[in-house]
């Protein structure tokens, strides 16, 4: 089956990395469009039609988070990843809470912005799932209805919270929650800064869905950020990864990582 042609804005006032980014994206079939400001993006996504927006944060002019929420308001379902640097943690919490999809920290391999576009565009083409339908990845599998959840097959036996931790995380599976939305669905608005009593949950959510929780596959962390359960394509390609790489040390075999920086 012949999949669409997936259209993105790239929107970044470094020249160095939007050079950086087409050549990749055009050989892998994508179709590409740049713009250098947020006045610039606003006015081709207005005229044109596109199925995912890399924004930068930091541009002259109105800048990535008003862009952002600009967007926002006449595109509510537009996948927009952001294209971050390592320190602008607020940032980031604050693009998400506006309604980013995700986020992407430069200097960033090409491999990982294109697993992270194609995860974006594939969970807006997605058909909607019932709230109460059960969600299963990987090995986990939750029912909302009866409040289950199993393990390759097993039970695992969740407190009430544990249980509304995972099936917020598991829900939006891919996307980030940052830590103050996770704690104002499970516990209300009034424990939105209570970061370590979460971090006190998920380390026990981890030890039983886990086979090393000290390196989670399922259940990931964006330091200072939130967390996030990896989607089921996702974890597909991350267990492919593995195999690869193991095949390529077999082998003796190096591949040098790709990087875009500002």
């Amino acid at each position: 089956m012949i999949q669409p042609v997936i259209r993105i804005l790239v929107v970044d006032d470094e020249s160095a990395i939007r050079r950086a980014l087409r050549p990749p994206l055009l050989e892998l079939g994508f179709q590409v469009a740049e713009a250098w400001r947020g006045e610039e993006a606003l006015q081709l996504l207005r005229a044109g039609t596109f199925d995912v927006v890399l924004l930068d944060v930091n541009m002259p002019g109105i800048g990535g988070i008003e862009t952002l929420r600009r967007i926002r308001a006449f595109a509510p379902r537009l996948p927009i990843l952001m294209l971050t640097v390592r320190d602008q943690e607020e940032e980031k919490v604050e693009a998400l809470d506006l309604g980013a999809d995700d986020y992407v920290t430069k200097p960033f391999s090409t491999r990982e912005l294109i697993a992270r576009i194609r995860t974006a565009v594939r969970r807006v083409r997605a058909p909607l799932r019932a709230e109460d339908a059960p969600i299963e990845i990987g090995e986990i599998r939750l029912e909302p209805v009866k409040r289950i959840v199993t393990r390759r097959g097993q039970p695992v036996h969740l407190t009430r919270k544990e249980f509304d931790i995972l099936h917020c995380l598991m829900s939006r599976a891919g996307r980030v929650i940052t830590y103050a939305r996770l704690l104002t669905a499970v516990w209300g608005a009034d424990c939105r800064e209570e970061v370590e009593y979460l971090r006190t949950f998920v380390r026990q959510l981890r030890k039983k869905i886990e086979d090393d929780p000290s390196n989670p596959v399922y259940l990931l962390t964006d330091v200072y950020v939130g967390y996030r359960f990896a989607d089921a394509q996702m974890f597909q390609d991350a267990a492919a990864d593995e195999t690869a790489d193991g095949a390529a040390e077999a082998g003796g075999a190096e591949e040098a990582p790709e990087e875009a920086s500002s």
